[in-house]
């Protein structure tokens, strides 16, 4: 039985003309714009009066930085805070070449006071002997040897004014790592300031074959402190890969401070080192003849520091005390252990190898005459320098870790500067940490005399 046809309405069913139907689409697309415009316009508006409202709220408060805290979870203001607590209400930014003491900011509509351990006098001193003309990066680092308080804290970025190097963690430490070697060659062998070595081919390269102990005509024999002060690779090579090993190497620097976080009141990112089974990587390490072994300056101050405090390493502060809007402390910066980088009697060993890098090393040319220096001649002054090219070899990285104390008196300072040069050679890192040394120590021996006048009169 075949379906019944429904019936239909044919005027209902009829469609539009090619015209009307052209005429349709250009109003429904017209009208789509028209609701676009409108969409746009109010999200305009609504950009406009919330930027117009920043504006208007932040007028008075120009010279205080409404920092990044204000997307953290809110605190309460009055309460103490611990120093994980200050890294989130602080930002590199603030500590980016500071030229006052103290400085304020706001906080979850809160107001407070940051007061640093800056030396002041120091910090705008340095400031004013930047020169920046030749170099990509400049931090100097000065530290509190007794009490881990940043004395100073220096930079230049060429590309990135707001990012700090001071906290960089991307230089490659170069010889700087000698100190590490060092260090643990001292303890764990036994060796002296005036243990002799052998070595074949030039002092400044690190080929298998120089890590081999064979003897000919041609072998140079050095003392351990030579070693030390005219940075000899392979020498340091050798230590490392026949004597400390990988384990050694490890330990070492993990007590040095190396692939370990630095609590301090500023976000850092660790030093690091990574060490395979490979005996020649062993030897490429412990010489600082390699680009990935990164460090900051503010861990080459720390280093500086244990070695002149017994061998002790201290976290780094920068922040002597944070008070609210009522005058209430809520943050109090304190001496804080790290760890025991190596004994007592090994970092006066070493502070003796370091002695002689300025003395008779590769420091010997920039503090040329230091003895004959009124300022400079008061003090025992050690250090270690470091160069090395990055992997494009447009820029040479240059080091500088050492420390300055008096003959006579028990004020010290440790130091850590790098520069990386460009095209041109520029000002030294130990040029750098020279002037700072003699500008800490001059400010110190006036104050000392005033006071003396003061008790005589």
């Amino acid at each position: 039985m075949m379906p019944r046809r429904l019936k239909t309405d044919t005027a209902t069913l009829e469609r539009p003309n090619w015209r009307e139907y052209q005429d349709g689409l250009k109003w429904s697309a017209a009208k789509k714009r028209f609701f676009k415009g409108i969409l746009k316009c109010f999200v305009l508006a609504f950009l406009l009066f919330i930027v117009a409202y920043r504006i208007t709220s932040g007028l008075g408060e120009k010279s205080i930085p409404r920092l990044a805290t204000d997307y953290f979870p809110p605190f309460n203001p009055g309460r103490s805070v611990d120093k994980k607590t200050v890294q989130t209400l602080l930002n590199h930014a603030s500590f980016v070449n500071l030229k006052d003491k103290s400085f304020d900011f706001i906080s979850n509509d809160h107001k407070f006071r940051v007061e640093t351990s800056l030396n002041i006098g120091l910090q705008n001193y340095l400031l004013s002997k930047l020169n920046t003309s030749t170099a990509r990066y400049i931090g100097i680092v000065a530290m509190d040897p007794a009490t881990g308080k940043i004395l100073s804290m220096v930079s230049f970025n060429k590309t990135d004014p707001s990012n700090n190097p001071c906290l960089d963690n991307r230089f490659p430490a170069a010889s700087i790592f000698k100190i590490v070697t060092a260090s643990a060659a001292i303890e764990k062998y036994g060796f002296s300031s005036n243990h002799i070595f052998t070595y074949n081919g030039m002092k400044h390269t690190l080929y298998k074959s120089q890590l081999k102990e064979r003897k000919s005509r041609y072998t140079n024999r050095i003392t351990f402190k030579d070693a030390f002060a005219q940075s000899v690779n392979p020498v340091f090579g050798k230590i490392g890969s026949l004597y400390l090993g990988k384990d050694t190497l490890e330990e070492y620097a993990k007590a040095f401070g190396f692939n370990k976080n630095i609590d301090f009141e500023i976000m850092i990112d660790p030093s690091c080192v990574a060490l395979s089974d490979e005996p020649y990587q062993w030897a490429e390490i412990a010489s600082g003849f390699n680009n990935k072994t990164k460090m900051s300056p503010i861990h080459g101050a720390m280093m500086a520091s244990a070695i002149i405090n017994q061998g002790q390493l201290l976290e780094p502060t920068i922040v002597d005390r944070i008070v609210n809007e009522k005058g209430r402390i809520i943050y109090n910066g304190k001496l804080v252990p790290m760890s025991q980088a190596m004994a007592p009697n090994a970092s006066q060993t070493l502070n003796r190898l370091m002695a002689n890098t300025i003395k008779s090393g590769t420091g010997r040319k920039a503090f040329r005459r230091f003895r004959k220096d009124k300022i400079l001649s008061r003090l025992n002054i050690g250090g270690k320098t470091g160069s090395i090219d990055n992997k494009t070899h447009d820029a040479r990285y240059d080091w500088f870790v050492g420390f300055a104390e008096e003959k006579e008196g028990e004020k010290k300072i440790a130091l850590s500067v790098i520069v990386a040069h460009e095209k041109y050679i520029g000002l030294r890192a130990t040029y750098y940490a020279r002037i700072a040394m003699k500008k800490y120590f001059e400010d110190a021996f006036a104050k000392n005399q005033n006071l003396a006048k003061k008790k005589a009169g």
